[in-house]
């Protein structure tokens, strides 16, 4: 292969690879558990923006372990929701901007 094209074809990589970076970061996902008593908010970079818990759920905490317990599930459960998101949206990304490269089942 041509050196030089090798170069414009990392270069051209590279660029996609910043370009890819940017929509991930400012495309947001959210996902929410309790019917809706916890909410997370992610980035398409897995960084969390925001979390809410609705006040109702936090005024029914009695101050037993199992409350407490109940709520961090909540919360646990949202968040792994938010990142199966994000985890999706990426891979969507990915296959957006490989699609006409004919890449091996699996690779992405």
């Amino acid at each position: 292969m041509d050196p030089f094209k090798l170069q414009e074809m990392l270069g051209q990589a590279k660029q996609m690879q910043e370009q890819m970076q940017q929509k991930l970061s400012q495309s947001v996902v959210e996902a929410s558990s309790g019917g809706g008593a916890v909410t997370v908010k992610m980035n398409g970079k897995k960084e969390i923006l925001k979390i809410t818990i609705d006040p109702s759920a936090v005024a029914s905490l009695s101050g037993s372990t199992a409350d407490v317990e109940m709520l961090e599930d909540l919360i646990a459960a949202a968040f792994n929701e938010a990142g199966r998101r994000a985890e999706e949206l990426l891979k969507s990304s990915m296959q957006g901007m490989l699609g006409g490269l004919n890449l091996p089942p699996g690779l992405f």
